[in-house]
């Protein structure tokens, strides 16, 4: 029988969460049920918003319980099914969590299709992050050409999607991002016109030359002084799909909006979404943007992190910013 290996979360964080706040363990792979099936995990996907579930206050999802397997995306292969609809070598993502075996019923699986991109992508490019974009970029911000869109996080899963989808429709796309080598990344290979680094101490000043004629289109992952700096540079009839705060996440301040006033002389529309509630949105979303990977329209970058033992400090460095786009742990 497979040893299983993973992590619960073994106590909520006080402050800053911390590798303590999990528990490793190895047990025997579980076993599948009737119209169950047995996957064997080949990567892990880090995502911000486990942060978030970590925490026992009221979010848009339940918390995390304790001493349970932490949540998280995975893409795997069927080792063992007792469901006519999978059979075994059939690659798979679902919600199988930290660590290398789950047991899945049909529902809470999705077969892969066919595709001549890595199988990872389905945890990023084409998957969650993927969709998070085509839905803030298709159905809230809608660019127009010529206009100015700035995207925060700029070459991580989600930004560097939105980039170039928004490329795609003629915008004019400005990221910002943490470094010179990230931002020099977001111009030369994911095609923006510019980037902005966050870190410099002319940050303001460097986001207003990028910006000459403001900013019509923001698309917020962070948070934080940058995003107030972005809101401030806001056009009239400016849109802003809100679907990160991360700079919020770690015991620091709130973010919050200098002025509420520019909300209404500028008519401005501000929209925060959590993909999970725009389902009907995934088949569509996944099918475009894997015809844009298919054809080089579409690229990212990835972090991996190797064996699940590495997940809770490839998880805090995401948080810090210290991966260079999609964070995965690769499990095989």
């Amino acid at each position: 029988m497979p040893i299983n290996k993973g992590f619960v979360l073994a106590s909520r964080p006080r402050g800053e969460a911390n590798v303590g706040n999990f528990r490793f363990f190895e047990a025997p792979a579980p076993q599948p049920g009737a119209g169950e099936v047995l996957v064997r995990h080949h990567y892990l996907s880090l995502d911000p918003y486990m942060r978030g579930r970590m925490d026992e206050s009221r979010s848009y999802a339940a918390s995390q319980k304790l001493d349970e397997v932490m949540i998280g995306g995975t893409v795997g292969e069927v080792v063992a099914s007792n469901d006519s609809a999978f059979a075994v070598g059939d690659r798979v993502v679902g919600q199988g969590g930290w660590q290398l075996y789950s047991v899945a019923c049909a529902a809470d699986l999705r077969k892969l299709p066919a595709a001549k991109v890595p199988v990872q992508a389905f945890l990023g490019a084409l998957g969650m992050p993927g969709v998070t974009a085509w839905h803030g970029v298709n159905r809230i911000l809608e660019p127009r050409a010529e206009q100015t869109l700035v995207v925060s996080a700029a070459t991580g899963a989600v930004g560097a999607v939105v980039g170039q989808l928004a490329k795609a429709r003629g915008a004019r796309v400005v990221g910002i991002a943490g470094g010179a080598e990230k931002c020099g990344y977001a111009v030369a290979s994911l095609g923006f016109d510019a980037c902005v680094d966050h870190r410099s101490p002319a940050f303001e000043a460097d986001l207003a030359a990028a910006t000459p004629q403001g900013i019509d289109r923001l698309f917020e992952n962070v948070g934080g002084a940058p995003f107030r700096a972005s809101f401030r540079r806001l056009n009239d009839f400016g849109r802003v799909a809100i679907c990160g705060l991360i700079a919020s996440y770690e015991g620091a301040a709130a973010t919050t909006i200098d002025d509420m006033r520019l909300v209404l002389v500028r008519r401005l529309m501000v929209q925060g979404f959590i993909v999970m509630d725009h389902m009907e949105d995934w088949p569509r979303a996944i099918a475009e943007l894997a015809a844009l990977a298919e054809s080089g329209r579409l690229t990212w970058r990835e972090s991996v992190a190797q064996g699940i033992e590495s997940a809770p400090e490839a998880f805090f460095g995401m948080l810090k910013g210290r991966n260079f786009g999609k964070q995965l742990v690769r499990l095989i």
